[in-house]
Formats: structure tokens, C-alpha cells, sequence
């Protein structure tokens, strides 16, 4: 496997997120989450959004193309499934790693966007396991490989605007990686 491929970790945070999507159900999704403007229904109607970013952003696209939310979609786990086989095609294609991407916050090469987008999806399988009193079953290794790339690219004296998360939150230096990665992004672990 080689080191700088970021693929392998990228899965693992997709397999991660797609787990949490599948377990949670429809009791939970009035549930508030640590974003205050989505409650779990709406988070779940974001990822679902992400994915289809993540992907169209791969393959050479425009996500801003795709609405923040994806709405109307009466089953999220199947729908997620769905676009998940688009997403293990694109990522399929070594080519990728190379291919020049355009992100809501810039243009990256696809080993970048793809190691960006790990960050977002690892901060927002925290959101829908804390909303959902499942915080023990996320993947620590996961947050502990994305926190050094999170707080190097999200800067923490800039926030608002393009840069969509609250002030950092402090938390004790020997804090779970998730709760370190949730106070750099603004959220309350």
C-alpha cells in the first residue's frame, strides 16, 4: 500500500459514515446535532450531498452543483448505498490521484481532495454519532489521521464566511482524537 495514497483512509471514513447512516433511525431524526443549523434528519440529507460532491468533484466536476442538503429522499441508507457505488468507481481509477479538483474552497490535486474530504466526513460522523449517543463507536485512528491535516488547512483564528465553522473550542490535549477534531471545528465534544 503506498503511504501517500489516501484512499485507504478515505474508505475507511466512508465505511464509518455509511454504518452510522444505516443504524440510525427514524426516532432519531428530529434529534438536534452539534451543527446548529441541522437536526439528524438534515445532516443525513448533507452527507448525502458530500458523497455526490466527493464524487462529481473526482471525476473533473462542479460540486457547487449540488445542493447543500439533499431533500426528499425517503430511504437515506439506500440512497447513500447508491451513490457510494458511484463513489468506489471513481476512486477505482488511479487516475484520480492527479486529476485537478474543484472544491468549494479551491482547486486541488485529487490525492488532496480526497484527504480533504476525509476530514469532513470523519467531523461529520462525530456530529451524527454524538446527536445519536453513539460517540464509542466511531473509529479513533480515523480522527487521529486527519487532525494534523485539519488543523494545518482549517486555520483557527479565521472563522466564518468560507470558512464554515465556529471558534475553536478548547479541549484537554489528552482528549480523544474525535473530541480534538470537534473542538478544532468549532464543535462542542
Amino acid at each position: 500500500m503506498n503511504n501517500n495514497d489516501p484512499r485507504p483512509l478515505f474508505v475507511r471514513a466512508l465505511d464509518q459514515t455509511q454504518q452510522l447512516v444505516d443504524t440510525t433511525g427514524p426516532d432519531a431524526l428530529d434529534l438536534p446535532t452539534p451543527c446548529d443549523e441541522y437536526d439528524v434528519r438534515t445532516l443525513l440529507g448533507h452527507l448525502l450531498t458530500v458523497s455526490a460532491r466527493i464524487d462529481l468533484a473526482l471525476r473533473g466536476g462542479d460540486p457547487l452543483t449540488i445542493p447543500v442538503v439533499t431533500t426528499g429522499v425517503d430511504d437515506v441508507p439506500a440512497a447513500w448505498k447508491e451513490r457510494r457505488v458511484s463513489l468506489d468507481e471513481t476512486l477505482a481509477d488511479n487516475a484520480v490521484l492527479g486529476r485537478v479538483c474543484t472544491l468549494p474552497w479551491g482547486t486541488l490535486p485529487g490525492a488532496a481532495a480526497i484527504a480533504a474530504y476525509t476530514g469532513e466526513l470523519a467531523t461529520h460522523a462525530w456530529d451524527l454519532a454524538k446527536a445519536t449517543g453513539r460517540v464509542d463507536q466511531l473509529d479513533q485512528d480515523i480522527a487521529a489521521h486527519v487532525l494534523p491535516m485539519v488543523r494545518q488547512f482549517v486555520p483557527a483564528d479565521v472563522r466564518g464566511g468560507h470558512v464554515p465553522f465556529g471558534p475553536v473550542v478548547p479541549v484537554a490535549d489528552d482528549a480523544s482524537p474525535y473530541d480534538q477534531l470537534a473542538g478544532w471545528q468549532g464543535r462542542q465534544p
